[in-house]
């Protein structure tokens, strides 16, 4: 038998989860090395701009 689901739903947020992967493998970011949540923050959109330029 088969679950009725809404695969666009399914498609962005299998895309999410896969950006988050990728984004614990900046090892600044899955080990949280900044002490303020700005520079945090900051590290963020810098591995996020990595990941989407990759």
């Amino acid at each position: 038998m088969e679950r009725d689901y809404d695969k666009e739903l399914y498609k962005a947020r299998h895309l999410i989860e896969n950006f988050f992967a990728k984004l614990k493998l900046f090892r600044a970011i899955a080990t949280r090395y900044d002490k303020t949540a700005r520079n945090f923050l900051a590290a963020v959109y810098l591995a996020a701009t990595a990941i989407w330029l990759i």
